[in-house]
């Protein structure tokens, strides 16, 4: 056994005995350390804290305001089970005006801040082009549980199959998560229950799909049209939609962007120089190519399925890794995995059952190859760590990420610095 596989068991096994059995954890005060299989990895165990949620509106006026929502390390003095349904909103013009999108998930709603360990490190999530913040909240409860504050806001734009809101969607969602780190920052530096909550020197930024693509805009990933044209060029009819909905529309993206005219090479960078590291699932990168990718320096982690008919693997997570010049980046290949294998337990989200959403049922609820709990079981156990390890400079979870500690069935694995 190596060096690190054994440190690797070891971290585990103390993981695990740090906690009492999950009844006299109730008892307790603790939350169960459960995952959603048993044969879960130690950091998809629930965490040490128990998860608390509230929203918000970020902005000064309705003509601008940002739905937000928020978790966070979470009192629960009367040990209540951590039971929610999220009233989710709907950005897709094909769904029923009627249709009640409840996402069922596990937190307390309005809880009182865990203060004990606070500030907390911050990690700021873009959801995929046209869905909802909730779709994902089993990914901020899980953080939220490990002592991060998550906060997801809700991006302008509805979703068809033409993707007539994504061009100017690639402009404004870079934009929305800067004006959410100034809300993170006026949030715990007010006279609210939430001041001092938030350590605005340790923050990430995750997004799924279009969201993966709005966290490489931040991290400083700078558009190269020039080379996403000659690609789109000879691309492949299998995905030419890809290119369809961005390449007649450049102009109206560079006018959105601030230019007069439309800018020749690598355009202005989107960055935030508060972003310490990102977590790009299926993260859409081909706008950048290789020459913007490689603006990023800080640290990655990359997942995405190999499968994918959403963000293909080779215009999202691959090149993500292959381009950044992070000293520190992670690829988490998913074999066989398609584009929302990133998404909620479909028993928590009754609705896609909806006979009107019946196309989309497949594209949620059937994995030819993975069983879902175990896939998410390693989704969050690798990206939990990565935060870890990066934000609070965990060195047992930084262990977790060397390769060969992050050996998993099923999970092809490469990695620089760990």
């Amino acid at each position: 056994m190596s060096r690190h596989r054994m440190l690797f068991v070891v971290m585990g096994l103390l993981f695990l005995l740090s906690f009492p059995t999950s009844l006299n954890a109730q008892e307790s005060g603790v939350p169960p350390p459960v995952g959603l299989r048993p044969d879960a990895p130690p950091y998809a165990l629930h965490g040490p804290y128990w998860v608390g949620t509230q929203d918000f509106l970020i902005g000064e006026s309705s003509d601008d305001e940002l739905q937000a929502h928020i978790w966070y390390p979470a009192l629960n003095p009367d040990g209540l089970e951590e039971a929610i349904a999220y009233a989710s909103v709907t950005k897709d013009a094909s769904f029923p005006e009627t249709l009640d999108a409840t996402t069922y998930g596990h937190a307390l709603l309005n809880a009182a801040v865990d203060m004990t360990n606070a500030p907390y490190p911050l990690v700021v999530f873009s959801h995929g082009f046209g869905t909802a913040a909730h779709t994902y909240a089993h990914l901020f409860e899980h953080y939220a549980s490990y002592g991060f504050v998550v906060i997801a806001v809700e991006h302008h734009e509805m979703f068809n199959w033409e993707f007539t809101d994504l061009p100017k969607a690639s402009i404004d969602r870079p934009r929305d998560i800067t004006r959410t780190l100034d809300y993170a920052e006026t949030l715990t530096a007010d006279s609210s229950s939430m001041a001092g909550m938030i350590d605005m020197e340790q923050v990430a930024v995750a997004g799924h799909s279009y969201g993966g693509y709005t966290a490489l805009a931040v991290a400083g990933a700078r558009f190269d049209l020039t080379a996403f044209n000659a690609r789109c060029a000879g691309v492949d009819p299998l995905v030419e939609w890809i290119c369809t909905p961005l390449v007649p529309f450049e102009q109206e993206m560079a006018t959105l962007a601030g230019y007069e005219t439309m800018p020749q090479g690598l355009w202005e960078s989107f960055a935030d120089a508060r972003v310490d590291a990102i977590i790009p699932m299926a993260g859409d990168s081909y706008l950048f190519d290789q020459a913007g990718l490689a603006e990023i320096t800080i640290p990655v982690m990359a997942m995405g399925g190999t499968m994918d008919n959403g963000t293909p693997f080779d215009w999202g997570a691959r090149p993500t890794y292959d381009y950044v010049s992070s000293a520190q980046k992670i690829l988490v290949a998913i074999e066989y995995a398609d584009h929302l294998i990133f998404g909620p337990q479909c028993q928590n989200i009754p609705w896609i059952n909806d006979e009107a959403l019946s196309t989309w049922y497949p594209f949620y609820c059937l994995n030819t190859v993975w069983d879902q709990d175990r896939a998410l079981d390693l989704i969050r156990h690798l990206s939990t760590a990565f935060l870890l390890a990066e934000l609070k400079g965990d060195v047992d979870a930084a262990a977790a990420l060397a390769p060969d500690a992050a050996s998993f069935p099923g999970i092809i694995y490469e990695a620089q610095g760990f």
